[in-house]
């Protein structure tokens, strides 16, 4: 919301010693933050003046060498622009004037002195939207009646300054000048002056030329009154200078009055040509498919969830979002419906997500004032009649099924000390109330009401929010909580799963939880719903994710994309699906690894193992050593590279998945784990357990085995566990050779034999190495690798 201080300033009193940004900050301090403050245009030195004489230069055949009277003496200018002639008033920019494109300095051009510039309205720093052709392809030619000398940019009425709100969505009242000077008036203690909504009406009665029919419950409130004699014409220059400041572009007098009045109440309106209209307005829901050409030409395909204006035969506008191209005023109208309605917030929202953001939608999706709609049409009419030369037909239009009343709340003192934490009188509180515009009347505490243009405030907490903002809550003194506090572990599991990772070498990441809905089903073979936002901000963060592995790899992308190939990652979130018993969430943890990876002081390429060890240390330190294994089965998703991928088992439960990420997702060698910590933490653990070293010495032996391509490690160490027996005391891969014939592979393994009783023989260890080869060659269709 752009906030004009000349504008607000036409209903309030504001002292001349305050600054625009004292005014910003005073407004900070209750709540209301803002973007920019400042002068409408930043440019100095800029004076009126008098093309006196006007001549070619004598060395160009584009330039002109100027005497320009500036009142208090006649200077030497050298301009380029087409429209330069005697007579005209200008705008000149002395010697050290500084405008947007920067300092202007006395000089030669072509040997000819110029003391300065002639301006364009596009060389003030207007925005392009406010600007004609004429204003950026020449100087601007002012008034004839201009006074000389003056300060340009007052004779302009750009002397104005302007403050840029980001206003927060319960504010509706805020969206209009006549709300900010309530709010300036609660600041400073100042009345609010009421607006003018005076005009004479003609004998005639608008019921009996025009009627309304609302067929939709989206519809509470709907005025029309009709203007006739309509003289279309430029606007007067305060009215232009208004909208300016307010980023509106000026077109004409009607449909500037139009903006003007939302402006200055807040309430949007909207004007048809009463000639193209006929005699009947409907305001019902749009048929599905429904087609409507709006204002902007373009052809929309309606749905039923949109509210359409129609005449007795099709749609002529689309309620609070545009109007229809069929009914648009234009220079040659004489007669105006005017419009001044409340319709469905949400149904508006909808619609002007889908069709057009405008500020007429803006302020409909916040809720209006009832009070307003009929404010908003006199004021419309007394514009209308005063800058327009209209004649108003008398009577009004009228549907109205809105709540008109005010909000009465009862609130106690005490609970405005207890929930503040401050000592505050109750005349001081009856004071703050009044500076508000609220009235109080002391019954069982106070009564307040609260007038209907605040519809923010609906409970006594949201009458103490605002006796805090008033007070103001820098006066408040923060105060440690007295309760005794008792240390618990929320979150202890959490946080030192984080550690260990950290601990292991890898860098915490916290990445969006919004994933676009066609990412959420990736990475996971698991059948679950997905949680779909009803209203995201944008079609890329529409859907909560399930899995963290889109997050992390979208990470990677970015950091790669960035020449940091070496990363090591790690996030711990929750997923989000949807089942028959509602919503749910699990605790996961994702880990990505890639490029290099420093162990100690020694960088490796990253591979399987890595992320594999990684794997190994967090379930030793969670207590689940020797209870995991990793299947190859039918949960591993196709984003994972077939042969490099497993499920991550612990005691039969299925509790995430680790591998490589496939070809088609990454062309790099990237490697990933998800574990679902839900599931692996209701898992029971018992205390972890100690042995002493033994003292008997241990006996070890390498054996590699030719096998199929198919057969996995965990099948050839299931048939070395078996043929081992309790001589047997670890198993470790130590060499995989793929392709050492057509179709087969070489797996080595290191095999450590130790009894904690007794020191092992030769024999004996020779024993079980040959019934360890024999039960892998028969089983596996293996043959021992001699070399």
């Amino acid at each position: 919301m752009l906030l004009s201080r000349k504008f607000v300033s036409d209903y309030i009193d504001l002292d001349n010693d305050l600054t625009i940004n004292d005014i910003a900050e005073s407004m900070t301090s209750v709540g209301n933050e803002y973007d920019y403050a400042g002068n409408l245009i930043n440019a100095s030195k800029l004076v009126t003046g008098q093309i006196v004489e006007c001549t070619n230069h004598p060395d160009s055949d584009h330039l002109h060498c100027c005497k320009v009277n500036i009142g208090s003496e006649v200077l030497d200018i050298v301009c380029g622009a087409p429209n330069a002639r005697e007579g005209i008033k200008v705008i000149v920019a002395l010697d050290g004037a500084v405008l947007p494109g920067g300092e202007i300095k006395k000089g030669t051009i072509r040997g000819q002195v110029s003391n300065g510039m002639l301006c364009s309205i596009a060389e003030l720093g207007l925005d392009n939207k406010f600007l004609k052709p004429e204003d950026k392809e020449g100087i601007h030619e002012l008034p004839a009646d201009t006074e000389l000398g003056v300060d340009a940019i007052k004779a302009l009425g750009y002397d104005d300054q302007v403050i840029d709100f980001e206003l927060t969505s319960n504010r509706g009242d805020l969206l209009s000048v006549i709300g900010m000077a309530y709010e300036l008036g609660a600041i400073y203690n100042k009345k609010v002056k009421d607006i003018d909504l005076s005009y004479n009406s003609n004998s005639e009665n608008v019921n009996n030329m025009f009627n309304v029919e609302v067929k939709t419950d989206d519809c509470s409130l709907f005025l029309a009154k009709k203007a006739i004699n309509v003289t279309i014409k430029e606007s007067p220059d305060f009215i232009k200078a208004r909208l300016i400041a307010s980023g509106i572009r000026p077109i004409n007098n009607v449909v500037d009055i139009s903006n003007y009045v939302m402006l200055e109440t807040g309430q949007p309106l909207h004007y048809y040509d009463a000639d193209r209209l006929g005699n009947t307005l409907v305001v019902r829901n749009a048929i599905e498919g429904e087609k409507l050409t709006t204002l902007d030409s373009n052809e929309r395909v309606l749905s039923n969830e949109d509210i359409v204006i129609a005449d007795k035969e099709k749609a002529v506008g689309l309620a609070g979002v545009m109007g229809g191209l069929s009914t648009e005023v234009e220079d040659d109208t004489k007669n105006i419906i005017i419009e001044s309605a409340i319709f469905d917030p949400i149904k508006i929202r909808k619609t002007s997500k889908k069709i057009l953001r405008s500020e007429a939608s803006n302020r409909f999706e916040k809720g209006l004032d009832s009070k307003r709609t009929y404010m908003a049409i006199e004021r419309s009419c007394a514009l209308l009649e005063k800058y327009a030369d209209a004649t108003i037909v008398g009577g009004l239009v009228e549907y109205n099924k809105a709540d008109m009343s005010d909000t009465a709340i009862n609130i106690s003192i005490d609970k405005i000390k207890s929930v503040l934490g401050i000592e505050i009188s109750k005349e001081e509180v009856i004071s703050i109330f009044d500076r508000l515009g609220f009235t109080t009347k002391e019954e069982n505490g106070l009564v307040v009401t609260v007038p209907s243009r605040r519809r923010d405030i609906k409970i006594a907490e949201d009458l103490i929010e605002e006796v805090g903002r008033i007070y103001g809550m820098d006066k408040i003194i923060g105060k440690l909580p007295s309760l005794p506090t008792i240390r618990g572990t929320y979150d202890k599991t959490k946080r030192s799963i984080k550690h260990k990772m950290a601990d292991l070498g890898l860098n915490e990441t916290m990445s969006y939880t919004l994933i676009p809905n066609s990412e959420v089903h990736k990475f996971t073979k698991d059948v679950f719903t997905e949680v779909v936002l009803n209203d995201p901000m944008s079609e890329d963060r529409d859907t909560l994710r399930y899995s963290l592995l889109y997050s992390l790899h979208e990470v990677y992308k970015y950091n790669k994309s960035h020449n940091n190939s070496d990363i090591s990652i790690f996030e711990v979130g929750k997923g989000f699906f949807k089942d028959d018993e509602g919503y749910k969430e699990e605790l996961k943890l994702a880990a990505l690894m890639s490029g290099e990876f420093t162990i100690d002081v020694h960088k490796e390429k990253v591979d399987f193992y890595h992320i594999k060890g990684i794997m190994e240390e967090l379930l030793y330190f969670l207590g689940y050593n020797g209870r995991y294994s990793l299947v190859v089965d039918d949960s591993i998703p196709s984003e994972l590279h077939p042969g490099v991928s497993a499920s991550i088992n612990v005691n039969g439960m299925n509790v995430g998945i680790i591998g490589k990420l496939h070809p088609n997702i990454s062309k790099d060698d990237v490697y990933v784990m998800e574990i679902n910590l839900s599931k692996l933490l209701s898992i029971r653990t018992g205390a972890m357990k100690f042995k002493e070293i033994s003292k008997y010495p241990s006996i070890y032996k390498d054996v590699a085995f030719i096998v199929d391509n198919k057969v996995t490690s965990k099948e050839v160490e299931d048939a070395i566990k078996k043929a081992g027996g309790r001589a047997l005391n670890t198993i470790t891969i130590f060499d995989i050779y793929k392709d050492i014939e057509p179709g087969k592979k070489s797996m080595a393994y290191s095999l450590t034999f130790k009894d904690e009783t007794r020191t092992l023989t030769e024999e004996e260890v020779m024993n079980t190495f040959n019934n360890i080869i024999s039960e892998v060659e028969n089983k596996l269709n293996a043959k021992l690798r001699s070399n």
